[in-house]
């Protein structure tokens, strides 16, 4: 009778079953956040490949958005990116995120960092740390193109006006300093927010200038930016406190606007000649209000 041992064999299996899990480790991605940094042959950082995670919206022009013609992301920050991961050396992953939250959760450690076109502030630099500046923006007032009787921040201060903004953003503080609580209405998304302009829902909604002249590209006949700047705000990357991740970008940053091809991509999505627009990207959900949704929309 021939005699097995068990306990051999399920050592063996058990010898199996861990090798299989180191060779799984082993082949998996490593995140940048624990890379180690080389230099390339470029004498800028090299990642060795690693994964780099980066919260985005996909819902705000002209940084990010889900492009309705082939399902694409795309935006300012999906071209900055990706060009920086060919610099140096890294696997961007997009994760999509409410704005809502993302700057706390990005100082919880659960992104490695988040674009969506952040304004620095004393504030929220008190959570997480921001790259370098890669522009600085002119907050504007925005109204519908048939709006005559708001031309500047006195108006709305001095009429019964209400201002739509996005909720937890600088351009809602700014709203809510100049002209009280009352009288600003605070929107999930910024979309929602330009879309009660349009329909006459607000008055008005305070928005950063790019964000104005990348909605207005395709929307000349629906809205205009009237007066002067109120408010310059530098827009980084954030990331999470003490992260080593922050100097990579501030030199990838630095070749890129010594290139050009900063201001290149810039001209692409920071001016009239970016024509998508809110209407191209909005969902048709039964739960948005009628009066928001896309002209073709059947819900």
């Amino acid at each position: 009778m021939e005699v097995y041992n068990l306990k051999s064999k399920k050592t063996l299996i058990l010898v199996f079953a861990l090798a299989m899990i180191a060779s799984a480790c082993s082949s998996a991605a490593v995140p940048c956040s624990e890379a180690e940094i080389t230099t390339g042959d470029n004498g800028l950082p090299d990642l060795g490949g690693c994964e780099f995670t980066f919260a985005v919206e996909n819902a705000y022009l002209p940084f990010n958005y889900v492009d309705p013609s082939d399902g694409v992301a795309k935006g300012w920050d999906y071209d900055v990116f990706n060009y920086m991961a060919e610099l140096m050396n890294f696997t961007p992953v997009y994760v999509p995120a409410a704005w809502d939250g993302m700057i706390q959760a990005v100082a919880d450690g659960q992104y490695m960092i988040a674009g969506d076109g952040i304004s620095i502030t004393a504030e929220r630099d008190k959570i997480v740390d921001f790259s370098d500046s890669y522009i600085v923006l002119q907050q504007r007032i925005l109204v519908a193109s048939g709006n005559d009787d708001i031309t500047s921040a006195a108006d709305i201060q001095n009429g019964d006006y209400k201002v739509a903004t996005q909720k937890g953003t600088t351009n809602y503080e700014l709203a809510v300093s100049l002209f009280g609580a009352d009288k600003v209405d605070a929107y999930d998304t910024f979309d929602f927010a330009i879309a009660a302009v349009i329909s006459g829902d607000a008055a008005a909604s305070i928005v950063d200038e790019v964000a104005g002249l990348g909605y207005m590209g395709a929307n000349k006949d629906k809205v205009k930016l009237v007066g002067d700047g109120l408010q310059t705000d530098p827009l980084g990357f954030a990331f999470p406190e003490g992260s080593a991740l922050v100097d990579v970008i501030n030199k990838g940053l630095a070749e890129m606007k010594s290139s050009g091809k900063l201001q290149e991509i810039n001209d692409k999505f920071f001016s009239p000649g970016f024509t998508v627009s809110y209407d191209d990207i909005a969902e048709c959900d039964a739960q948005i209000p009628e009066d928001y949704l896309p002209e073709d929309c059947e819900v």
